[in-house]
């Protein structure tokens, strides 16, 4: 099978970037199922604009974008298809699985409680280590209010899991 030129760099695009932007959907939806699913959406959505994207300075900002948007959409829906099931059925607690550890799961469950632009903020600056601006243009706001948001969803953090557990957790990240 003979690529042109555009179909050859989005593949060499989709090879590079592909598990970051499920890893990344992952950590915005916390469903591991529905993160292949969102990269392959992100990227479908990408290549239907890939003549124009590819010229672009920061094709992966983008994408990281769509991520973000796509996994928003996703945690709507699902806010609203839980709240029309407990109209009808009583929630039981869901059941962990996997090797996960407790500290794993309480941060996870934190980030869940944090409202979606800080999460992703957060996410972004200290999960992906992507600077102010490269997560101000993932997400499509200004510097500042990355700013603002990492810092508001890292004092909720704190709130949440104490200052010492946070303060781990970024020292842990400075280690890798």
């Amino acid at each position: 099978m003979v690529l042109d030129d555009a179909s050859a760099e989005f593949h060499e695009f989709f090879e590079r970037h592909y598990a970051e932007l499920a890893r990344l959907a992952r950590m915005l939806t916390g469903e591991t199922d529905a993160a292949d699913d969102l990269a392959s959406d992100a990227l479908v959505a990408l290549w239907q604009h890939w003549d124009r994207l590819r010229q672009a300075d920061h094709p992966l900002a983008y994408a990281r974008g769509v991520v973000a948007n796509l996994a928003r959409g996703r945690i709507r829906s699902a806010v609203r298809e839980r709240l029309r099931i407990t109209l009808f059925w009583s929630r039981s607690p869901e059941k962990v699985e996997g090797p996960d550890v407790a500290a794993v799961l309480d941060v996870r469950a934190a980030l869940a409680r944090l409202p979606f632009r800080k999460r992703a903020c957060v996410v972004l600056r200290h999960a992906f280590d992507l600077s102010e601006k490269d997560t101000a243009a993932a997400l499509g706001i200004s510097v500042g209010t990355v700013k603002s948001q990492t810092s508001k969803g890292m004092a909720e953090l704190e709130r949440i899991l104490g200052a010492r557990a946070v303060g781990d957790l970024v020292a842990g990240r400075r280690n890798r």
